[in-house]
C-alpha cells in the first residue's frame, strides 16, 4: 500500500512543519509540506512561483498604523514543497482517533472582570463617540503534555467529525507554532480578480442540539444582533471601496449554521488588480473581530485587553500561484486553539459589544464560542460522543436563506446590492477629508458615481486651501468639542478656512458637528448613542431614510438660522435635534450618507452637492 503524505507526517517522530486543510464544501482536504520563513511585512510574503501559507498575527495591523499590543508573533509563511489532496473519509480514518488530553483548564478573565469590561467599553468607548462596536477578548487556557503535531492532528480529526459549517477546518505545526481550528468566516479572498468578503455577526446559541424555529425567529427579529450584522456590513464595505475601483456588491443576508452556533452573514464582492498581499494589508482586519471604525477599534483593543492578541483576530492567508500571479483566501483565526513548545494551550475568543449589549449575555457568547473548540481538544466533555454532528464527507448546505432574513434588505440601500452605471463627469473634483473613519472611501466612491473626480486624504494632511472644486469634510470617532484633541483643532481650523474661502464644502456626521459649533450652535451628547441606527428625517423639505453612527449632535436651540454664517437648519421639531445645514457653497448632514443603512443616501448626497455647486434637483430623481 502506498503511503500518503499524511500517513508519512503521523509516522514521524518530528515531522517537517505541515499544514491540513479542509475548505467547506469540498470532499478533500489539502495535506502540504514546506519550509517556514518569517518575514517582517506582508509585501515580504514570498511570492516567486511557489504556494505559501501564512500566518498573520494581529500586531500586523500596525502596517496600517494602528494601535496593537506587541509580543513579536511572526509572520509566519509555510512555502510549500509537497501536497496532496485526500478524500474526507480516508483522511479522517488515518487521523489519531483518540483525544489529547488538556488539563489545567482556566480563563484569563473571569466572568465578573469581562462582564465589567463590557460595562466600561459601552458607557466609556461607544457613549463616548469613540464608536460603533468593539470586540473584547478573553483566553480560555491549558496544558497538554502531548507532542505538537500529533495534538493538532488529533484535533482536527475531532473538528472534522462534530464540528458544522466551517469555512476552514484546519491543523498546522510550525517550530513553536501549532493550531487546529473551526473558523467560521473568510475574511477576504481574491480569485481572478474578484474580491470576496464575508462578514459575519449576530449569534444564536444552541448548545443541546439544532435551534427550535420560534426561538430562532426571535433571534432574527432582534434589533441588537440586526443592527450588530450591518455595522460590519458596513465596515467592510469601506475596506471593499478602498480595493476595488467599483466598490462592492452585496449578496444575502444568509443563516451560517454551526454545531452549536447559528450566525447571520453577507457576501460582498468586487473586483480588483492589486497584488494580494496589498489587498490582505488594506483589509486588516475584519470588523467582526476587532470593531468600527477600525482604527479607533485598535485602540479601545489596547486600552481594555491587557496583554497582546497573538494570532487571534488575525487570518492564516493561503497564496496559490496561477497561471497570471496568485489568488488569496483568508479566514479569520478564531475558533482556534494554539499549542506553543511548552504544553500550553491557548483558545482566544470575543463578542461584538454594541450599544444595546447585555454583559452577562455577552459573557455567555464567549462561552458559546468557545465550547466547540473546547471539546473538539478534550478540554470539556462531549455530550454524545457515539454521534457526530454532522455526516463525514461533502457537508449539507451551512448557509440558507430566511424569509425574517429577505424582509431586511427592504430596509438598505440598493446602490451596494445592484450594479452602479457610471454617470456622466461632472467636470469638477473633490477633496474628501478623512477625519479618523474609513467611510470616507465609501463616500468618495459615491461621489465618483455622481461623476466626480474624488481623491482623500487624511486630516492631518489636508491643506487650508486646496485647488478642488469641492471639499467635502468627512466623519469620524470622538467629541467635537475637545478641542485640545488634535485632530479636532485641525478639524475646526480646516473646515473654518473654507468658510472664509466662501469655496464649496459639504460636511458629514463629525465634520458637521464641527461646522455647526463654528455657526453658533450648542453640541450636546444623546440621551442615548445613535450608532448603527436608520432614522428617517426631513432635509430641507425631503422625507430621507439615512443612517447614523453618532454620539454627539447639535440642537438649533429654536433657531431657524445658526446665529453665526446664517445657515438656514433642518431640525427635529420635537428634539432640536439638527440634522443638516446649508447655505451658498455649503451643506452639511449628520447622517452617513454612504451607509448601508442609507436608503436616500445617495440621492440625498446628490441634492446637497448640487446645491453646493449651484445646480438643482430632487431627492426623488437622483439615479
Amino acid at each position: 500500500m502506498t503511503m500518503t503524505l499524511l500517513s508519512t507526517l503521523l509516522a514521524a517522530d518530528q515531522p517537517p512543519p505541515f499544514a491540513v486543510i479542509r475548505r467547506e464544501h469540498e470532499a478533500t482536504l489539502d495535506v502540504l509540506v514546506g519550509e517556514v520563513v518569517d518575514v517582517a511585512t506582508l509585501a515580504d510574503i514570498p511570492l516567486d512561483g511557489a504556494e505559501v501559507l501564512a500566518l498573520v498575527p494581529f500586531r500586523q495591523v500596525r502596517e496600517r498604523g494602528f494601535d496593537a499590543l506587541d509580543d513579536g508573533a511572526p509572520l509566519r509563511c509555510l512555502v510549500v514543497h509537497e501536497r496532496e489532496s485526500l478524500p474526507v473519509d480516508t483522511a479522517i480514518g488515518l487521523l489519531p482517533e483518540h483525544p489529547v488530553v488538556v488539563d489545567d483548564l482556566a480563563v484569563d478573565v473571569t466572568d465578573a472582570d469581562y462582564a465589567n469590561a463590557v460595562r466600561r467599553v459601552i458607557a466609556e468607548e461607544i457613549g463616548r463617540g469613540e464608536g460603533a462596536n468593539f470586540v473584547i477578548r478573553r483566553e480560555f487556557t491549558g496544558t497538554t503534555s502531548a507532542p505538537a503535531a500529533h495534538a493538532v492532528l488529533a484535533w482536527l480529526r475531532a473538528l472534522l467529525e462534530f464540528e458544522r459549517g466551517a469555512f476552514w477546518t484546519f491543523a498546522v505545526h510550525t517550530p513553536g507554532l501549532s493550531a487546529a481550528g473551526a473558523t467560521p468566516e473568510r475574511h477576504v479572498g481574491q480569485v481572478g480578480g474578484v474580491v470576496s468578503m464575508n462578514p459575519i455577526s449576530g449569534t444564536f446559541r444552541h448548545l443541546d442540539g439544532p435551534p427550535d424555529e420560534s426561538a430562532l425567529e426571535e433571534f432574527l427579529s432582534d434589533v441588537k444582533e440586526r443592527e450588530e450584522l450591518v455595522m460590519v456590513v458596513d465596515e467592510e464595505l469601506k475596506m471593499m471601496s478602498a480595493v476595488c475601483p467599483g466598490g462592492g456588491r452585496i449578496r444575502g443576508p444568509f443563516l451560517k449554521r454551526m454545531s452549536r452556533l447559528t450566525h447571520t452573514e453577507y457576501l460582498l464582492e468586487g473586483r480588483s488588480r492589486l497584488d494580494p498581499r496589498e489587498v490582505l494589508r488594506l483589509t486588516m482586519f475584519a470588523p467582526t473581530v476587532t470593531g468600527s471604525p477600525m482604527g479607533n477599534a485598535c485602540t479601545v483593543i489596547a486600552r481594555h485587553e491587557t496583554t497582546p492578541r497573538g494570532y487571534y483576530a488575525g487570518v492564516f492567508a493561503r497564496f496559490t500561484p496561477t497561471a497570471s500571479g496568485y489568488d488569496l483566501d483568508a479566514p479569520i483565526l478564531i475558533r482556534t486553539a494554539y499549542l506553543d513548545g511548552a504544553g500550553t494551550v491557548r483558545v482566544p475568543v470575543g463578542a461584538t459589544l454594541v450599544r444595546h449589549s447585555d454583559a452577562d449575555g455577552e459573557v455567555a457568547e464567549t462561552h458559546a464560542k468557545a465550547a466547540g473548540v473546547l471539546t473538539a481538544i478534550g478540554a470539556l466533555p462531549r455530550q454524545d460522543a457515539s454521534r457526530p454532528t454532522r455526516p463525514r464527507g461533502v457537508d449539507a448546505e451551512a448557509s440558507a436563506s430566511h424569509p425574517l432574513l429577505d424582509a431586511r434588505n427592504a430596509q438598505l440601500a440598493a446602490f451596494w446590492s445592484t450594479p452602479q452605471p457610471s454617470a456622466s463627469p461632472r467636470g469638477a473634483r473633490a477633496l474628501v477629508v478623512d477625519a479618523g473613519d474609513d467611510f470616507t472611501t465609501m463616500l468618495a466612491h459615491q461621489l465618483r458615481h455622481l461623476g466626480l473626480d474624488a481623491r482623500i486624504v487624511a486630516w492631518h494632511a489636508a491643506q487650508t486651501a486646496p485647488d478642488e472644486e469641492l471639499v467635502v469634510f468627512g466623519p469620524g470617532p470622538g467629541d467635537p468639542r475637545d478641542t485640545a484633541d488634535p485632530r479636532m483643532a485641525r478639524l475646526h481650523e480646516l473646515i473654518a478656512a473654507r468658510l472664509a474661502q466662501g469655496a464649496p464644502m459639504l460636511a458629514v456626521c463629525l465634520s458637521h458637528q464641527v461646522l455647526a459649533r463654528l455657526a453658533g450652535l450648542a453640541i450636546a451628547p444623546l440621551t442615548a448613542p445613535q450608532q448603527g441606527v436608520q432614522r428617517t428625517a426631513d432635509i430641507f423639505g425631503e422625507r430621507a431614510t439615512i443612517g447614523y453612527y453618532n454620539t454627539f449632535t447639535a440642537f438649533d436651540a429654536g433657531h431657524r438660522a445658526t446665529p453665526t454664517h446664517a445657515f438656514e437648519i433642518a431640525a427635529d421639531a420635537g428634539t432640536g435635534v439638527v440634522h443638516a445645514l446649508r447655505g451658498p457653497g455649503v451643506a452639511s448632514v449628520q447622517g452617513h450618507l454612504e451607509s448601508v443603512l442609507s436608503v436616500d443616501g445617495l440621492a440625498t448626497l446628490e441634492l446637497l452637492v448640487d446645491g453646493v455647486l449651484g445646480a438643482t434637483t430632487r431627492i426623488g430623481g437622483a439615479a
